[in-house]
């Protein structure tokens, strides 16, 4: 009977343990959505919210796009909207490339998010995501990047605006 009871308090503990941490990593995913949503007080790559070209680096499947960085992120650009030379982007930067259709509609966020102390973040401290315009997680911040960071090393803290778009 004893034995049985250790069982059941173990399973539910584990039980009680998988469910929160679901629980955080939806969280996170709808923090981060929420966030990229956002435009108010967001700087412009270029200073400038003109919908580009990908380019022949990109990643990403739609071929359309344009970047966009919170106040934080924000201080490692110039006064003409790029990044810095040897720029490293304090926490709390939030990074969102807009993605579009070849009809120029929008379809996806992408999203690098500074946050070292997040579980979800990869060595370097970036929380990477990408989600549909109505929410939909395409990539989810669990991922720790697996298919972003690979690309991105070549850049200025992990960006590659200045790279493809000087």
């Amino acid at each position: 009977m004893k034995t049985n009871f250790l069982v059941l308090v173990s399973c539910s503990t584990l039980l009680l343990y998988l469910i929160s941490g679901c629980s955080k990593k939806t969280e996170t995913d709808a923090m981060l959505y929420d966030l990229s949503k956002e435009t108010t007080d967001f700087v412009w790559y270029k200073n400038s919210d003109e919908i580009l070209e990908s380019s022949s680096g990109s990643g990403h499947t739609e071929p359309k796009f344009r970047t966009r960085y919170n106040t934080l992120a924000a201080t490692q650009l110039n006064a003409e909207g790029k990044v810095v030379d040897n720029a490293v982007f304090p926490e709390g930067s939030l990074i969102v490339k807009d993605l579009f259709n070849n009809k120029d509609n929008f379809c996806t966020y992408a999203i690098m998010y500074k946050d070292s102390d997040n579980e979800d973040a990869d060595a370097d401290g970036w929380v990477w995501a990408t989600y549909k315009e109505n929410g939909g997680v395409k990539k989810s911040v669990t991922k720790m990047g697996d298919g972003c960071n690979s690309c991105h090393s070549g850049g200025l803290d992990f960006t590659l605006m200045n790279t493809y778009f000087p």
